[in-house]
Parts: C-alpha cells; structure tokens; sequence
C-alpha cells in the first residue's frame, strides 16, 4: 500500500493548528440526479442504516433509489436560493465568522476550514488541503450538540478512514458533543427570549429533535439522554415548568419504531388537549436546512393548523448568530488550550542542518 505524501515535502515547513468544522451534508443541487448522489453516500453509511449490508444493499439500490430522490429533489427545489441549499450557506458563514475570531487570535499559525459528512466539501479533501498548509495538530468539530453514532460517530469514522491512508498523522482532538455546555444553553434560551420579546408566548414550546431508531437506544447510543438533558436545561433557564414545554422527535424513516414521543404526531394531538399555539425550536441543528425549514415549518405546521390549531411558530436556528459563533469559538479554544503558543517545534532535520552547518 502507498501512503499518502508529498514527494517534495519539506521538513522545515512551519507547523500549524488546524480547525475543522462539519456537518451531515447537503446535494450539489436540487434534482433527481443530484439527489440519488447524496442519498446513495448517505443511506450507505453503516452508522446511519444497522441492516446486514447484503439485504440493505438491494433494498436501497433496488427499491428507495429509484423513488426517493424524486421527492427529495421536489422538497429541496422548495427551500434552495441562489446561492445554493440554506445548510451549505449557514455552514459557510459560520466558517467565515469563526475564521476571523480565531485569526485575530492565532494568525497565520492556524488554519480554519469546513467540510460535509455527505457531499461537498468532502472531509478527506479538504483535510488533504489542511495537511498541505503545515497543519500538524487537527482539531475537529462536528456541529451535532448532541451525540448520536449515526451523526457525530460517523464523521470520526470518515476521518479515521482517511488517516489510515495517510503517511505523517497530525495531533488529534475530536470534540464528539456539546449538548450541555453552558454557552450553548444560553445561547438557544436567549434566542427563545427574543422570540417571545416580539410575537409573545404561546400554549406550549416544543423542543423537536431529528429522531432514530429506538433500538439504537436500547443498543447503548446517548443521542435521547442528552436530547432531553439539553430541553430540560433550556427550561431551567427560561424558568418553564413541565407541563409549558415537551420534547419530541422528527424525520422517521422507514417502519420500525423510532425515538418517541413523534413531533407530528404530537402537534395532530395538541387541539384536542386545548393547546392552540405552539412554538417550535430545534436545538439539535446548528443550521437551518430541510428538516427544519419545510419539515417543521412547513409540513408539521399544516398537521397542527388542520387538526384545529390556530398559531404556529417556527424559531430559527443559532445559524451565525454572534452568540452563537462565540459559543463555538469558546469551545474550540477550550479544546486548543495546550496547543496554543509555538506551533513549530523544531525537527531533528532542522537540528541535524544545523550542527551540520557549525562544524562546515
């Protein structure tokens, strides 16, 4: 096997930092090709579908790939801009915001880029560009609060893949969630404020996550635990009691039984328990994107309007709001901690040169 490395690489390069942000993904564009791309990566990564590989395979190349991409691309032409699909956008400028706090910082010693778990940027090219620029010390954080196999465990596996191709490995650190760090619970409490400051409070505020399968609870995965921890922490915050909030998952696939209680199915519900007026906040995604915009804001609010509810809301994303971009900043100079100062330690090739060049 041929490791990966440059053959003109230089031992005298200066050492750098590097900062690698990433998130599930999105298609190059909102067609049915585009889609059948993304969806193929997507549903064939083992952390995502637990179904033995040789039935899986025939059930998504022989049946989901031939129907699904349609009605993807249809939902996705209803939420892209010109400037390409609102989860490429968000994660660009958080990108850029988090460049320019930590430049000011580090300089030219550190090296921030992005990358999609699924698509473009890919994580092993774009860490081929960051190992290229001197970096010697990776830290990567996924923008999944709370941690899931499916998600968080996924990006590592796609790193550690890449690695293992790889001649020369950085220093790595892996911040693998944040679903209860202090700045992060402030920060979606502040955004529920500011949301009551100017449309005022409604019946019940509902905290709806992307769900997964149960048996992926039952086998060990944290996902529901810090789901919950990180609503009860918000309403501890807002001062909520029980019963003026719930916790709920959304975007079930295929039959089995999934996290519960379902996002739809509890706003179909909520009419006829009295509630009329719902607010929805997803504190699991760090960007806006399909499952928020038309998933939530579109199609679970004609569920709760047409079974009798009256006022829907949807709350937006952190997205690059400066709070939440100093949230992130925070977290990653935690993390950078004891690999601030000197990036570039001297090598044995720079020693050698130079005992070389006293005795000449």
């Amino acid at each position: 096997m041929k490791y990966q490395g440059k053959t003109d690489f230089s031992h005298k390069t200066p050492a750098k930092v590097g900062v690698l942000i990433t998130n599930l993904g999105t298609p190059e564009a909102p067609t049915k090709p585009a889609l059948k791309r993304y969806l193929k990566q997507f549903l064939s990564d083992p952390r995502v579908v637990e179904v033995p590989r040789f039935v899986w395979w025939f059930i998504l190349n022989g049946v989901i790939l031939n129907f699904r991409p349609a009605r993807s691309a249809k939902a996705y032409q209803g939420v892209w801009t010109d400037k390409g699909s609102p989860l490429l956008i968000h994660t660009q400028n958080q990108h850029k915001a988090i460049a320019e706090q930590l430049v000011v910082e580090f300089g030219d010693k550190i090296v921030v880029e992005y990358a999609m778990r699924y698509g473009k940027p890919a994580i092993n090219e774009t860490i081929d560009k960051m190992l290229a620029q001197g970096v010697r010390q990776l830290l990567v954080l996924p923008l999944y609060p709370q941690y899931s196999a499916t998600t968080t465990a996924s990006t590592f596996d796609a790193i550690a893949q890449d690695f293992t191709k790889r001649r020369w490995l950085p220093d790595f650190k892996f911040i693998s969630h944040y679903h209860d760090n202090a700045d992060y619970i402030q920060a979606i409490a502040d955004k529920i404020r500011a949301h009551w400051d100017k449309k005022g409070r409604a019946d019940k505020l509902v905290f709806s996550y992307h769900g997964i399968p149960k048996r992926y609870l039952d086998n060990g995965d944290p996902y529901h635990c810090e789901c919950y921890k990180t609503s009860r922490l918000v309403a501890d915050n807002l001062a909520l009691n029980k019963d003026e909030y719930i916790t709920t998952f959304q975007s079930r696939f295929g039959k089995e039984e999934w996290l519960k209680p379902y996002t739809d199915h509890s706003l179909q519900a909520f009419p006829k328990q009295g509630i009329k007026s719902v607010q929805v906040i997803c504190p699991g995604f760090s960007a806006d994107c399909l499952e928020t915009i038309e998933e939530i804001g579109e199609e679970n609010r004609d569920y709760f309007i047409e079974a009798g509810g009256e006022r829907f809301e949807y709350i937006e994303a952190l997205n690059s709001d400066p709070q939440h971009i100093d949230m992130l900043v925070n977290l990653i100079k935690t993390n950078l901690a004891n690999w601030s100062g000197d990036f570039t330690p001297a090598t044995e090739t720079d020693k050698f040169a130079k005992e070389q060049g006293a005795t000449n």
